[in-house]
């Protein structure tokens, strides 16, 4: 079994990679892991309007990739309901342009998606026959990109993943952080499970699964391509994810860990509904390509070093 952080052999040639969102919390990862495979060329929102298909288009054509890793995403759930047309021209009209210009091209193209496809009603992991509900506009963009990319066709992969966070940029974890620092008392929903999943776990999935497909190690047939869940392994909920943050971060990071209060969903109302089950099931991912990615404790663990070695 190869773990993410096991390369195996590197690609026959130097692929010309395109990172599309390279400056945000997955983008920055894939840039460090994909830095030894070939050439990259990265472009992030003050560099290209990804809502202007012309822009995109011209993006891949000046840009003439063999590989295309699309890490960018209008991802401002509660905004996306009242901003409905710029979610879909991001997440659904620039997925499409990508794919398009890859498969002229004849270049692989990544495309990331989300757990939020689903409506949560499910008790067990969903996985990828399972039928998409999605209870927000952000999850029904997310979807009607998924279903453009696969419209297209080619060498095509879609990881839909989950509750992503890092290092860098916005996410549940240094938000935790920082509101430990401002308050004392902190309430997180405790009836939300999913798998939280490291922007840096799925960048080195990723980086495992491409120089696997550059290299025919998965067969020249494209049987292949497709859709895949991609998550750390296990599952918790916002508030037990919270307790783990804080009771690492108080030894690692010296972070005095506030008072946390379980709340319901219905206690904390937002504009977007949420799915209470979030959990994917990784199943397809390592029957396929033999990648598993870290459990998500350990991933934690090592995301909390990574701030503390930077402090």
């Amino acid at each position: 079994m190869n773990r993410t952080h096991a390369t195996g052999d590197g690609p026959k040639e130097n692929p010309r990679i395109l990172i599309v969102g390279n400056a945000g919390q997955l983008g920055r990862e894939l840039e460090k892991v994909f830095a030894g495979i070939g050439p990259i060329v990265g472009v992030d929102r003050e560099s290209v309007d990804l809502a202007d298909p012309e822009q995109t288009r011209e993006l891949v054509r000046r840009a003439a990739p063999d590989v295309i890793l699309n890490a960018a995403a209008y991802t401002a759930v509660d905004r996306a309901e009242s901003e409905r047309d710029l979610a879909y021209a991001i997440n659904e009209g620039a997925p499409r342009v990508l794919a398009e210009e890859a498969l002229r091209r004849d270049a692989l193209f990544v495309h990331y998606s989300t757990d939020y496809v689903f409506d949560g009603g499910k008790s067990s992991p969903w996985v990828e026959t399972d039928s998409p509900n999605p209870l927000n506009v952000y999850g029904a963009s997310k979807l009607a990109g998924e279903q453009a990319v696969a419209a297209v066709g080619g060498k095509f992969l879609i990881l839909r993943t989950s509750w992503v966070y890092g290092p860098h940029g916005s996410n549940f974890l240094l938000t935790m952080l920082r509101l430990a620092r401002e308050r004392d008392r902190l309430s997180i929903v405790d009836d939300q499970i999913g798998g939280p999943t490291t922007s840096i776990e799925l960048a080195r999935a990723t980086q495992a699964i491409v120089t696997g497909i550059l290299a025919g190690r998965f067969d020249a047939a494209q049987d292949w391509a497709g859709l895949y869940h991609m998550t750390c392994g296990g599952s918790v909920s916002w508030f037990g994810f919270a307790q783990a943050i804080f009771a690492r971060a108080a030894e690692l990071l010296a972070v005095k860990p506030p008072t946390l209060a379980a709340i319901a969903t219905k206690d904390y109302p937002t504009p977007a509904a949420r799915p209470r089950n979030s959990v994917l099931s990784n199943a397809k991912l390592h029957d396929r390509f033999d990648v598993e990615l870290a459990p998500w404790e350990l991933a934690l663990e090592e995301t909390l070093e990574v701030l503390r070695n930077a402090q």
